[in-house]
């Protein structure tokens, strides 16, 4: 029996060890859990969430602001697929050169079959080749033709639309990798040669972004937080794509169930500057770095309380897309954390 109890002893000597060592750990995680809550209070709750087109799984360039590299989307209603500029997906090879045969690679069978044939019925390698050159040389007609039409058709586009840019219109900012600025006749044989497979994503090209336009970012900046501390959810969808305002609406939703409300105020933004910026069909897109202060405070609801976060200003850097269709002004359409 003694030993029965001497079992019993210890057993109950190490649980209350163990919850000891709980009761430490806890007390220990709480305000560290409450810390990284007031970290993310701001709009867009601290995470990754968006969309950039066909770059959303692609990485943006590091800028001055944000030298690091910007974490990938935790939300976003885009889905990885074939036309994605990602590095787990590279566009396949298409075109005149493409892996999936394309313009050469079918006239390069053709010769190739030709000079067996030609091998099996006596003619030697090239025997077959002879009765082809009518056929090869209507081909390579019709391909001059399209490529002098195409050439054409750019060029008039250009002359009678705005003269497309890089992305960077500050010179004096030094934000990574730039498209190539393409105008006149460089432009128009780049985007003949684009339809056979030659030059980058022909459902890109580069933007330029003006001076009313950095006006718009930082105006968007202040006013996304402002209508965030109010709750102003109908003033969001004026200042933030549908997808954006419905994370804004989840994370809201989840403030009124611990009734707190976050304030953010004295937003001000202390640097910026661009990523990259292009066009996909009718939509702009334009990825800025921004380092901004801020005061960041959760309230409790019903007492005004401090509940997290500091009445003192803090920074924080991230990264921000905006996009732009006919008739309307910029939005924005992503948020994302840098690291």
């Amino acid at each position: 029996m003694p030993g029965i109890w001497e079992t019993h002893m210890n057993f109950s000597l190490r649980s209350r060890t163990l919850f000891k060592t709980l009761a430490v750990v806890l007390a220990l995680a709480l305000p560290a859990a409450l810390a990284i809550s007031s970290a993310d209070a701001r709009v867009g709750g601290g995470m990754s969430s968006g969309s950039r087109g066909s770059r959303t799984y692609s990485a943006p360039p590091s800028t001055t602001t944000a030298p690091g590299s910007a974490s990938q989307f935790n939300r976003t209603y885009t889905q990885p697929g074939a036309g994605m500029n990602s590095a787990a997906s590279a566009p396949a090879r298409g075109g005149l050169f493409g892996r999936g045969g394309g313009f050469l690679g079918g006239l390069a069978a053709g010769f190739l079959g030709a000079g067996l044939l030609g091998m099996l019925f006596g003619g030697g390698l090239f025997g077959g080749l002879g009765g082809l050159s009518s056929i090869l040389g209507l081909i390579i007609q019709i391909v001059l033709v399209v490529f002098v039409v195409r050439l054409a058709m750019s060029w008039w586009q250009r002359r009678h639309s705005p003269q497309a840019a890089y992305a960077n219109a500050d010179a004096g900012a030094a934000s990574g990798p730039q498209p190539n600025q393409r105008s006149g006749l460089g432009g128009g044989l780049g985007g003949g040669l684009g339809g056979f497979g030659f030059g980058a994503n022909a459902n890109t090209a580069p933007l330029e972004i003006k001076p009313d336009d950095y006006e718009a970012f930082e105006r968007l900046l202040g006013e996304i937080q402002a209508a965030w501390s109010n709750e102003d959810v109908a003033k969001l969808h004026t200042l933030a794509t549908p997808e954006m305002v419905s994370y804004f609406e989840q994370d809201l939703a989840q403030n009124r169930a611990r009734n707190v409300v976050n304030k953010v105020t004295n937003v001000k933004l202390l640097q910026g500057d661009l990523a990259e910026a292009w066009r996909e069909g009718e939509t702009d897109y334009a990825t800025v770095a921004l380092r901004f202060a801020l005061t960041d405070k959760t309230l409790d609801r019903n007492s005004g309380a401090l509940v997290a976060g500091s009445e003192q200003p803090g920074e924080v850097t991230e990264v921000w897309t905006f996009a732009r269709r006919p008739g309307s002004g910029w939005e924005l359409s992503a948020i994302q954390q840098t690291n």
